[in-house]
């Protein structure tokens, strides 16, 4: 008797409790091995490749690109060995058996991130069946098995059953809309957030005796706009509005800002780009600073900590964060151990560290366990700005851009390379006398690099 093996989203190592589909890596009818990767997700902290417990076919894609579910729900269904095509509707609708309950997490990505929660959502991600066609190896062997006809029957060959996703079946039950009342436009008559929002319009309308919004012309509402762009607040940007609001609001920062005559350190990054060790290497004045703030902290450890409420944790390492911009939003991977790394050894990770991120790689334990992070804003042109601090750390050093101003020196204008350090930090473990010695500390080694070598 053919069986199926239902591979239920597992918890990726974050303590998160739901993530998106991003993309399917097989079809129906593909022939997987264990370990084979079959789907992307995206979690708050980064997209994570999930591979199969399973050797078999895919016999179901159970839950859409594009679709958010919790951890635990079934996303595919792997047929053992192959089993003749039978007609969706003789499958009686059925729960999946014990034996495919949650799955230990599959993929180890470092310590829990303690910031991020999420609300139980209601329901699981529907299931589509399919008929076997292609042959399995006969050793594929798996530990959780149940039988093709209890896998719950296609929404299809429900009757009385309206077509709709997750998302939009929640948004219709926190309306308090019926689903039944919505005339669909999906390709396969299903209820898009689109119709259903035109719903609400339209009844919002009906109850006010007019337009609630601000409507063009043509008198349709505000929601059908074409000069209106809603993007759904979900993954990264989600996982950072969250974490910026509690540290914003928990944290009482102080910041403060110093010019600096960086015009040395142009010189010794100057001198590296064209020395035979750092040959292929990238070079920026950022690598400076990065080592620079190393250097701070280990004069002034109280900078490089944890707030609890009960205890303040001073870290004798540095896990030194770079916040990157990235496709998929803003992200602050770490170099571990930096302080062990040298000059040359951290030019490397910092080139690395930016390349996964623009490729949208970086993984969730890249991101945890930081101690203090730099932002190198800078980049865009920008002088100086007041950056929050990422939760769990106390201080945070902004980079801003180095150009030519006109500078005193030796009782002289003459024209230096000028940068400005802004740092802000937690003034429950950092003092002011604290971050200003610190920050001076760091501009020291901007304005004279050669300092590094005592």
């Amino acid at each position: 008797m053919s069986t199926l093996n239902l591979f239920n989203l597992p918890d990726v190592g974050e303590g998160l409790l739901e993530a998106e589909i991003v993309s399917w890596k097989v079809k129906l009818g593909d022939v997987v091995a264990v370990n084979d990767v079959i789907v992307e997700i995206e979690t708050a902290k980064s997209i994570v490749e999930l591979p199969s417990p399973y050797a078999g076919v895919v016999a179901q894609l159970m839950v859409a690109e594009g679709d958010t579910v919790d951890v635990g729900t079934p996303i595919i269904a792997i047929g053992s060995e192959v089993s003749a095509p039978a007609p969706a509707a003789a499958a009686p609708a059925a729960a999946p058996t014990p034996e495919a309950e949650v799955m230990k997490p599959l993929v180890g990505s470092g310590p829990k991130a303690d910031a991020v929660k999420r609300r139980p959502r209601v329901g699981s991600a529907p299931a589509v069946a399919t008929s076997v066609t292609a042959a399995v190896p006969a050793a594929a062997k798996a530990p959780a098995q149940v039988p093709a006809s209890s896998i719950p029957t296609p929404v299809a060959a429900r009757p009385n059953r309206v077509l709709a996703k997750p998302p939009v079946r929640k948004a219709a039950k926190d309306l308090g809309i019926d689903l039944t009342d919505v005339s669909p436009t999906g390709l396969r008559g299903e209820v898009t957030k689109k119709d259903l929002l035109s719903y609400q319009d339209q009844r919002t309308a009906e109850q006010d005796g007019a337009g609630t919004f601000w409507a063009p012309a043509t008198g349709t509402g505000l929601a059908d706009d074409p000069r209106i762009e809603r993007i759904k607040v979900r993954g990264v940007r989600k996982a950072t509005a969250k974490a910026m609001v509690e540290s914003a609001f928990s944290a009482p920062h102080v910041s403060i800002f110093v010019d600096v005559d960086a015009s040395r350190t142009m010189e010794f990054v100057k001198r590296l780009k064209v020395s035979r060790d750092f040959e292929g290497i990238k070079v920026s004045p950022l690598l400076i600073l990065a080592k620079a703030v190393i250097w701070a902290a280990a004069r002034n450890p109280s900078v490089n900590a944890t707030w609890t409420g009960d205890e303040i944790i001073i870290k004798h390492f540095m896990n030194l964060g770079i916040a990157a911009a990235t496709p998929r939003g803003l992200m602050v991977p770490n170099i571990k151990d930096a302080q062990n790394l040298s000059l040359k050894e951290l030019a490397i990770a910092l080139n690395s560290l930016a390349t996964t991120a623009r490729a949208g790689k970086t993984q969730p334990a890249d991101m945890q366990g930081g101690s203090l992070t730099v932002t190198n804003i800078g980049a865009l042109g920008i002088d100086t700005g007041t950056p929050i601090i990422n939760p769990g750390e106390v201080a945070i050093v902004a980079f801003g851009t180095i150009k030519q101003k006109p500078w005193v020196l030796d009782g002289e204008v003459i024209p230096r390379w000028i940068t400005t350090l802004g740092g802000s930090f937690d003034h429950r473990v950092v003092d002011g006398d604290l971050s200003a010695r610190f920050m001076a500390d760091v501009a020291a080694i901007m304005e004279e690099p050669a300092l590094l070598l005592d």
